[in-house]
């Protein structure tokens, strides 16, 4: 048992998560409700961050950081648990859709890995200054902030080469565009694969 730090952890570190994955290869059961649980912790995070409502700084970097993990997550699960009905998903969108929801998905990996351990949550996101008598847009109008290059000398060749694509799509998916957009192509390409995997 353990105190979780966000609403919907379940584990109390990656080791146990992993020990766990392991364990339950292969287990039907297991990854529907594997994939049960990241959706509807995806979709209370897409949900907050959709309200009209005006964060401060550290209130705001909470809830896309929450979005992040939980859009990550849900990803992950699906590649993991439901590969092919994925990579017919994918294969589906035109190849400029497909791209760059590609480079979304890469983009949110890097933000995961990077914010709140090597780069400040204001290295990464702009807040959306609101002006009295204007549609502020909430969180969803505040954007992503270009970045510099990481320092990835403590990685393995493998792990800098993996971190660069991820970074590359950053910059090239990310950067200068809003949180909603971000969100809003992510999310609509998990929803629109999810209902296969749950029929399958």
């Amino acid at each position: 048992m353990f105190t979780p730090r966000r609403e919907h952890a379940r584990f109390c570190r990656p080791r146990c998560r992993v020990a766990w994955n392991r364990e339950h290869t292969g287990d039907p059961q297991a990854e529907a409700s594997a994939l049960e649980w990241s959706i509807t912790a995806m979709r209370d995070a897409i949900e907050q961050l959709s309200r009209d409502q005006v964060l401060d700084h550290g209130q705001g970097f909470a809830v896309i950081g929450e979005a992040v993990w939980c859009v990550t997550i849900v990803d992950a699960a699906l590649v993991r648990y439901h590969r092919r009905l994925y990579k017919s998903a994918m294969k589906s969108q035109a190849p400029a859709r497909r791209r760059a929801i590609e480079g979304t998905f890469a983009g949110l990996r890097f933000v995961r890995n990077q914010m709140g351990y090597h780069l400040d949550p204001a290295d990464f996101i702009q807040r959306e200054e609101s002006h009295p008598g204007a549609d502020h847009g909430g969180v969803m109008a505040w954007r992503w902030r270009p970045v510099s290059e990481p320092d990835l000398g403590s990685l393995p060749p493998r792990g800098q080469m993996w971190e660069m694509t991820r970074y590359r799509a950053y910059q090239a998916q990310l950067a200068g565009h809003t949180i909603g957009e971000t969100f809003g192509q992510a999310a609509a390409f998990l929803k629109l694969t999810a209902p296969h995997t749950a029929a399958a």
